[in-house]
């Protein structure tokens, strides 16, 4: 199962992470797993190539992790909440292979 993580600040989305394998599939072909890496990577990328803003990030097998700080977040805000609302739909699409942590609460 992937868990997503959402860090929170003041009311506000600063950050995720990502942990585990989907297991919807064989390796290569897990559509769910394609659909949050994609995601994913389309924000961080977003944040730091596009927007130009400095993330704290870590990325190995089967994790990625980013943060901002909160005045940093607040002008990423649209493209978090986005990002958030994505996955939040994949975990209701997937609720075996895919749960979401927001503000403490399990598949807000």
């Amino acid at each position: 199962m992937i868990t997503v993580r959402f860090f929170v600040s003041g009311g506000q989305v600063t950050g995720f992470a990502l942990s585990g394998h989907a297991n919807s599939a064989s390796y290569g072909k897990d559509a769910v797993c394609s659909a949050v890496s994609s995601a994913a990577y389309m924000t961080a990328n977003t944040l730091t190539e596009v927007c130009g803003l400095p993330v704290r990030s870590e990325v190995r097998d089967g994790y990625m992790k980013l943060v901002l700080t909160p005045k940093k977040a607040d002008r990423a805000k649209e493209l978090l909440d986005g990002f958030s609302l994505h996955i939040r739909a994949l975990a209701k699409q997937y609720p075996k292979n895919l749960r979401v942590i927001y503000g403490g609460i399990k598949n807000a």
